[in-house]
């Protein structure tokens, strides 16, 4: 049994990925795409037909509209591929904008319900500013699932799981980039790999947090760097993989056993904590990789957001 196998046993496998003719070779049950991943596709002369139709089927809307019917059109494709959900982004440039971020999150959704697919199958992306935490509380109420991306510390993992957050996207392989970079010529590979790697850390104490405390919130490990973080996170409740390391666990039918159980961390010694708009804020602050990386996702996504906008232009 190869080690994409042994994973599926214990935990969720999702494609990371918006190339969704990849696929349906690795069987995973969801889908998770970003402004990035749809750009990337778009330029690929396999995607360029579903571009163009969906863009001249609505030639008289503004662009950012027509936006949302290509982000859309890509995750009805990835639904007839997987069984489970896709994920669908909100624009990263409104990540500050709770009332905007909640507007734009109901016509995704009216756009997917209008295509034939319940919203069950669809989670909303938000940046897991407290803005997007807030406009997520709201669409939770309303029966609409998110999930909250560009999340990098305990105090967006905990102000997640208070809001009734449906699942997180706490970036592995973004920690991972910040620490080693930092440390530069004194980075120990070999010492921060495995369980001792920064963004397997993290997202350990989540887990082990979430699951003390009886927090339903999903958490789905993301932005792999190696297949090493990948098996020192075997366990998690889903992992969002790309192709590439999707490609190397298949070919691995070397044993991968479970690393992260919730019996284990029912047992942990820890204390429950809360935080408000202040204490958040103030701790996201004090946290200067999350505030680093969580500030440079938002500029690499809105960036990614304005060159889609400006290919989908140029063909109206």
């Amino acid at each position: 049994m190869n080690q994409l196998d042994q994973l599926k046993q214990f935990t969720t496998v999702v494609a990371d990925s918006g190339d969704f003719k990849q696929l349906a070779q690795y069987t995973p049950r969801d889908a998770t795409t970003n402004p990035s991943l749809i750009l990337k596709a778009v330029q690929k002369p396999d995607y360029a037909p579903l571009l163009e139709k969906t863009v001249k089927a609505h030639p008289s809307e503004p662009t950012d509209a027509i936006v949302d019917e290509v982000l859309v059109a890509f995750g009805v494709e990835i639904l007839k591929i997987v069984p489970g959900r896709v994920s669908t982004e909100v624009d990263a440039r409104l990540s500050f904008d709770t009332a905007a971020s909640i507007a734009k999150a109901h016509r995704i959704i009216a756009l997917y319900e209008a295509s034939g697919i319940q919203r069950e199958r669809i989670l909303i992306k938000l940046a897991s500013t407290w803005e997007g935490i807030q406009a997520a509380r709201t669409l939770q109420h309303e029966g609409i699932n998110c999930n909250l991306t560009l999340l990098f510390s305990f105090s967006q993992a905990i102000a997640c799981g208070e809001a009734n957050v449906k699942l997180i996207s706490p970036f592995v392989g973004r920690i991972y980039d910040w620490y080693k970079r930092s440390a530069g010529a004194k980075w120990d590979e070999a010492a921060s790999a495995g369980p001792n790697d920064p963004g397997v850390r993290s997202v350990t104490q989540i887990y082990t947090y979430y699951k003390k405390f009886g927090i339903e919130t999903e958490i789905m490990g993301a932005s792999f760097r190696n297949i090493g973080q990948i098996q020192a996170l075997a366990g998690c409740d889903l992992l969002t993989i790309s192709p590439e390391l999707l490609g190397e666990l298949t070919a691995s039918e070397a044993p991968l056993p479970r690393a992260l159980d919730p019996k284990a961390a029912a047992g942990a010694d820890i204390h429950a904590v809360m935080f408000n708009e202040s204490t958040f804020r103030f701790a996201l602050n004090q946290d200067a990789m999350a505030t680093d990386k969580l500030a440079e996702g938002i500029r690499t996504f809105a960036a990614d957001a304005g060159k889609l906008d400006k290919m989908i232009a140029s063909l109206k």
